[in-house]
Parts: structure tokens; sequence; C-alpha cells
């Protein structure tokens, strides 16, 4: 059962559960005859209320990570989770609807009763879901194919583990060395040595792997990077067996299920919640500042066209999420065919080629006001790493391995990197700005974007932009 189909379920018994226990409640409370009611309420009042329920917790159980999980989940975490985000739940709609003049009257009790119900029912739910989510993957059905990186102890021992657990959900179809000089045509229990690292790539397409298990001895710790650059374009995902110092010294977090200790390289990066808001936030801010300035984009338009020949709008090939190429708008702050001699090369900070108008728009950062336009259609964000140029980016991977890793996420029109650094005009400056965009990536959030965007603000009203 795919994470897709499981949070569909997950959530669609979640509703039912939410308004069995909003029926019962309601019945206890209103048609039992136990309370007396100075107002009646009858079945026909409650579709609204019931709604409006239903989505408030829905909203608390996103924000709380309930949908949001691995292909193996421990149950007791889950019903812990679950019992704690109803109690809060409840809480808050105990201080919502409190009247302060009788905090605890009769109706407010019954919260109490209605905090239990939905308890029960949404853990019943999420409990049968994945009881049967893990019996199917103990009949071996659903499991993702998976291959082992390290010919050793390490690699055999995790092996067995694996193989004793079919309810982890990993079909081991073969493993990999980092030495195929020194190994060749192995195999452990009928499972083969498939190739050495470098032939990564065609093992994840010839054997569709979905996911890779890293076990390294220490004396091989420096591949590391080279598998995460050999896989950093396919859609697999990368779990690495810690070492029993870094567990013990508290510096990895590890997953823990069967007494296998993973630690996954590239987790989701952003809770689904935040994921939803963050592009409702893009669509908003995007129309409203297209929108609501629009007289005073026509007059940089205008300023444009006056200052030099060529059109208003620039557009440029640009990598975007996965490595999907777009063409990013500008206002044009160059010459026309500024490229023409020269080729893709950087800007500096005196370029000659930079146009009166169009020094006055990039000191303010007003250039990159059309890519609210990408941000509209989905191909950007208004934060995240800055979009680069294909033929830039091949020449820049050659010396940065990691530089593909900020494919990950939408490009922004602004980022860490820019408001820490300046305009992209060495090499030396793009390292630098790399290893913002990879703090960003690390750390994605609503909090983490909201202080971003204050300090653009900041950058373009000190006069500090490039």
């Amino acid at each position: 059962m795919s994470k897709r189909v499981r949070r569909f379920f997950l959530i669609f018994g979640d509703i039912a559960a939410l308004n069995i226990a909003a029926v019962l409640t309601f019945h206890y409370r209103f048609m039992s005859g136990n309370f007396a009611n100075p107002v009646q309420l009858y079945w026909s009042d409650v579709p609204l209320p019931f709604l409006i329920l239903t989505i408030l917790w829905l909203g608390i159980f996103t924000f709380n990570g309930l949908y949001s999980f691995g292909s193996t989940v421990s149950r007791t975490d889950e019903l812990l989770t679950i019992w704690k985000v109803a109690i809060l739940g409840v809480l808050l709609l105990f201080l919502l609807t409190v009247d302060p003049t009788n905090p605890l009257s009769e109706g407010r009790m019954a919260l109490i009763l209605y905090g239990i119900f939905v308890g029960l029912f949404v853990a019943l739910n999420h409990f049968m879901i994945h009881t049967i989510h893990r019996k199917r993957l103990e009949m071996g059905k659903g499991h993702q194919n998976t291959v082992i990186v390290g010919w050793n102890d390490v690699g055999h021992e995790y092996y067995h583990k694996i193989s004793n657990h079919p309810a982890l959900g990993m079909d081991i179809r073969g493993f990999v060395t980092v030495n195929p000089d020194k190994y060749e045509d192995e195999e452990l229990d009928g499972v083969r040595l498939l190739g050495g690292i470098n032939d990564l790539g065609e093992i994840i397409s010839q054997y569709e792997i979905q996911q890779i298990v890293i076990a390294l001895e220490s004396s091989d710790h420096d591949c590391l990077l080279d598998i995460i650059e050999l896989t950093s374009g396919a859609a697999v995902s990368l779990k690495i067996i810690p070492d029993m110092y870094d567990i013990i010294s508290g510096q990895a977090r590890t997953n823990q299920i069967y007494g296998v200790p993973l630690i996954e390289i590239m987790p989701e990066l952003m809770p689904v919640w935040e994921q939803i808001v963050k592009r409702l936030i893009d669509i908003i801010v995007s129309l409203f500042v297209l929108i609501l300035f629009s007289p005073f984009w026509l007059m940089i338009a205008l300023a444009i066209k006056l200052d030099t020949k060529g059109p208003v709008i620039y557009q440029q090939k640009r990598l975007g999420r996965n490595g999907k190429i777009f063409r990013v708008m500008k206002f044009r702050s160059m010459e026309q065919d500024a490229e023409r001699k020269t080729g893709p090369i950087w800007a500096t900070p005196d370029d000659p080629r930079i146009t009166t108008v169009g020094r006055f728009l990039r000191k303010l950062r007003l250039d990159e006001i059309p890519q609210f336009v990408n941000v509209l259609k989905g191909e950007m964000s208004l934060v995240g790493p800055r979009p680069e140029r294909p033929e830039m980016a091949a020449e820049i991977e050659k010396e940065l391995p990691l530089h593909p890793r900020r494919l990950r996420v939408r490009p922004g029109i602004t980022g860490w990197a820019q408001v820490k650094h300046k305009y992209d005009t060495t090499l030396e400056d793009v390292e630098k700005k790399l290893e913002y965009d990879l703090f960003y990536i690390e750390n994605m959030s609503l909090r983490l974007d909201l202080k971003i965007i204050m300090n653009t603000f900041w950058v373009v009203l000190s006069g500090k932009g490039h």
C-alpha cells in the first residue's frame, strides 16, 4: 500500500471517525434527556458545525504530522501522538467556547466525552490502516526494491536483519561494493553482488530500485558523498546505517524499528501542511504584488523601453525543481543580446552591459518582479535557491558535486543565500551560496521563509542589493 493510498484511507477514515464522535456526543448531550438544555438543538442544526469541526481536526492532525510517515510506522508511537493531539484539540475547543461566567457548565463537560470519542475512533482508524499495511508487508506485498551499498560484515549483518523482518518493507535485490576490483560474482543466500558504486545509476534503472541502504565501514566513509552525487537525480530514498559511536554519543537521531537503526539522508523536507500553506502564500502574495502595483510595473516597462532598444521582459532558460527546465522572466536590465559575443558568463558589479535603468532595477531587485508570474505557474516559489542556468550548472557541478541537491525544491525569487551573500561573480561566490542553499533545504520551514522575506525587505530598503 503506497503512502498516497494510505494517506487517502487515513483521511477518509478520520472524517468518518470525527463525525461518529460528534454524532454520539450530540446524541448524549441533546437527545438522551440527561441534560436540561436552555436551547434545544436538532439534527437539522448540526451539518455546518460538524463540517467546521471536521476541517479543524484535520488541520490539527496534519499540523502534528499524522499524515506524514515513512514506509513503516510504529503503531504505539502513533497512538500516543493521537491521544496527545486529541487532548490538545479538546482543550482548544474548550478555550474557544468557554463561558467565563460558568466555565465548567454541563455543556463544557460534554467536551471531555467528545475528546474521548475522537481519540478512541481516530486511534482505531489509524491502528487498522497501519496494521493492514504491515500485514501486507509481512505477506511480501508492497515491498520496495532495495540495494545495500557495502559488501562487508556490516552490510551482511543488516541483510540478515532486514530479511528476518519483512514488515520493514524492503526487498533486497542485491549488494553494491566500493571495491569492485576486489570482489566479483559474489553472493549471499542467493542475493548477488551487482557491481560497484559507479554502476549505481544503471543498477537503479535496471532493478527499479526505490531504496538504498548504505552500510559502509569506517574506512569507506569518504565514499558517502560519491553515493549521494551518483543518486542525486534518481527517485530513491537513501538510508544510512549509523556508527554505534554516533548513536551512543547522541550525534545521530535514528528511526529504529525491529532493532534496525537507520538514518534517512534525504527525508521529507517539509510537513505536508507546511507545503500546502507555502504554496497558498506563493499564490496570494504573487497576485497581490502583480495586481495591486500594476501601474508601477507599467511605468518600469515604459522606462526600459525609452532607455534602450529591445524587449521589456527578458526570458532565459533555468533549471527548476528536479532539473526541469523553464523560462524565468525578468525586467530586462542589460543591453539586448548582451551575451551575443561572450556566451553565458557571470555578471560583474560594474558590468558595462547593464543599462542605466537596469542598474537602478538591480539595486532594488525590481528586475525580479516578473518572476511572480513564474511563481503563479508553479515553476518557482517566493523563497528557495535561485534557479541556475543549465550551462552554468554543468560547469559548477564539475567543481561542486553537491550543487544538484538544490534541485530538490522549487527555486525562489529570494533565498537564504540572497540575503546573506551578493550576486554570483565567481565560483567562490557560488560555493558560498551553495552552503547557504543547503542550509535552507535542510531547515525548510514557514518560519525560516518568513525570516528570509523580512531580511529581503531590509536588503532592498537599505539599498544593499546588487
